[in-house]
């Protein structure tokens, strides 16, 4: 059975070139309309695997940031999960929020046995899932890299090479950056998709590429 679907909102310069493409074609508009929709229902089918990284610089612009996120994703398919250290700021407003926690106890990320941790941890939120993509925040990667920058990286290219359906937020204080060596700080920022900035309520979309000595004189 079909249904009518009413569209608000098109400009009269939009439907009329509309209009004269569907003449140009020999098909309705509507026809159109229907494609563009079947297009798009066809991409949403696949789920997407995204590693993110988030710079934050204090717990209330986090926190800010997490109220939002919920905000985006009540209501729909997402398993909203997270991981975090003990009495963490994050362990506080997910838990009001009804977010999972993740976290496996005793908790213990650190040392020999953080990689291994950090994978049940992982193994904990998947099976609990239930086969829904993630909308997940670890903060756990954040408490490995202030003992170990270079375990915390093994962690993070072990989840970039195999990657779970959904979105997965890493998120670093500024300040526990700024010490760090900048060829990690760019293996860090290539190693996710994006990279965002968190302060107060603004949120910052920051782009690294390598450039060569020659772009800097060009406009």
């Amino acid at each position: 059975m079909t249904k009518d679907v009413l569209v608000r909102g098109f400009a009269d310069e939009t439907h009329a070139e509309l209009g004269k493409k569907a003449d140009q074609m020999g098909v309705s508009i509507n026809s159109i309309v229907k494609d563009a929709v079947d297009q798009w229902l066809n991409k949403k089918t696949h789920v997407p695997h995204i590693h993110d990284l988030l710079i934050y610089s204090d717990e209330k612009s986090m926190t800010a940031f997490l109220k939002s996120l919920d905000r985006m994703t009540s209501g729909n398919e997402w398993f909203k999960s997270f991981a975090a250290p003990p009495n963490h700021n994050a362990e506080k407003v997910f838990s009001k929020l009804n977010w999972y926690n993740g976290t496996v106890k005793p908790y213990k990320p650190k040392g020999v046995d953080g990689s291994k941790y950090c994978e049940q941890v992982i193994e904990n939120i998947v099976k609990e899932s239930k086969k829904k993509p993630l909308c997940c925040v670890d903060f756990v990667i954040t408490d490995v890299a202030k003992n170990s920058f270079d375990t915390a990286m093994e962690i993070e290219k072990a989840y970039d090479e195999s990657r779970l359906p959904g979105l997965m937020f890493c998120p670093y204080k500024s300040s526990d950056l700024m010490n760090s060596d900048i060829t990690d700080l760019i293996q860090l920022f290539l190693m996710h998709d994006r990279i965002f900035l968190v302060k107060n309520d603004d949120i910052y979309k920051l782009h690294i590429t390598k450039e060569s000595i020659h772009k800097i004189f060009l406009n």
